[in-house]
């Protein structure tokens, strides 16, 4: 009987790929030409990055998002428990907590809290005897700035709460039961055991929303705060060279958001580790056997 001839190897075309590849790569050097002859004083760019207002600008935004989400956190971990609690009314004030902040644009609760003075002139905390805790005029109290934290705060709050509510969620019920039977509290359960497995759900999205609070900070320009859009504004009001200092402003807005990002993802490697460690990578391998009668592990 005579053998078989090999079948040839004969190699796939792929010839979507290339010619996507082509259309993208000409479409860069068309961006690129485009860009090259723009009306754009690409020298002046650099300059404009490191002015003393653009530095401003770049400080108070990051101070400004870095604030907002610790709070934002720290409010959104309180409402996730509420919004988890058997108390009714804690359930349902969670439940309208974010509805509210949620329902309403980022930009309206800015202005609310801004103009919060039309309402009331003055924020006073009268003393059981007399006297007063804290009697202050309003705009006073609400700066500009106050006014960006508190409407990004309380927005990104409600968004948080949800967030966490979902990681919480996704942690099974028996690693509670289990620390109950133990003896652990409700409290102890929660940092111990519940919040550590439940941050690799919570980690991406807040990440992301931390990325999107970056960015968001550019609303406080409306009101008169001095971030990135802001300075970027301040400059060309001089100069005329509006879109120069846009762009040295997306210069700084790129540094910060690849600067979080990287940040984002040393700490999903942190509070994901388990799943990299030699017993993880035994499971995998385990997972991989056939499951026969001759498989033998």
């Amino acid at each position: 009987m005579a053998e078989a001839e090999p079948l040839p190897i004969v190699r796939l075309k792929h010839w979507g790929r290339w010619v996507s590849a082509v259309v993208i790569l000409a479409l860069l050097v068309l961006l690129g030409f485009a860009l090259a002859q723009a009306q754009i004083e690409w020298n002046s760019v650099p300059d404009f990055v490191f002015y003393r207002v653009m530095a401003l600008g770049l400080l108070n935004t990051v101070v400004l998002a870095v604030i907002s989400q610790a709070v934002a956190i720290v409010l959104g971990i309180l409402i996730a428990l509420l919004r988890r609690s058997a108390n009714p009314v804690a359930k349902w004030f969670a439940a309208a907590y974010i509805w509210l902040f949620r329902g309403l644009p980022v930009l309206l609760q800015i202005l609310i809290w801004y103009n919060l003075a039309l309402i009331f002139p003055t924020i006073s905390i009268p003393l059981p005897f007399g006297g007063y805790l804290l009697h202050e005029q309003t705009n006073v109290l609400i700066s500009a700035f106050t006014a960006a934290l508190l409407g990004l705060a309380l927005n990104e709050s409600a968004y948080m709460a949800e967030i966490v509510r979902a990681g919480l969620n996704s942690v099974d019920s028996g690693q509670t039961e289990a620390a109950k039977s133990i003896g652990m509290t409700p409290g102890a359960t929660l940092r111990r055991v519940v919040l550590p497995q439940a941050m690799r759900v919570i980690i991406p999205p807040t990440g992301n929303d931390f990325i999107n609070m970056l960015k968001g900070t550019s609303m406080a320009s409306v009101i008169g705060v001095t971030e990135l859009i802001h300075a970027a504004n301040n400059i060309s009001s001089n100069n005329l060279l509006v879109m120069e200092t846009l762009i040295a402003a997306a210069v700084w807005y790129m540094v910060v958001v690849t600067v979080a990002g990287v940040g984002q993802h040393y700490l999903e490697r942190a509070f994901g580790a388990s799943d990299r460690g030699p017993a993880s990578r035994v499971g995998k391998a385990l997972r991989g056997v056939p499951l026969v009668r001759s498989a033998r592990v």
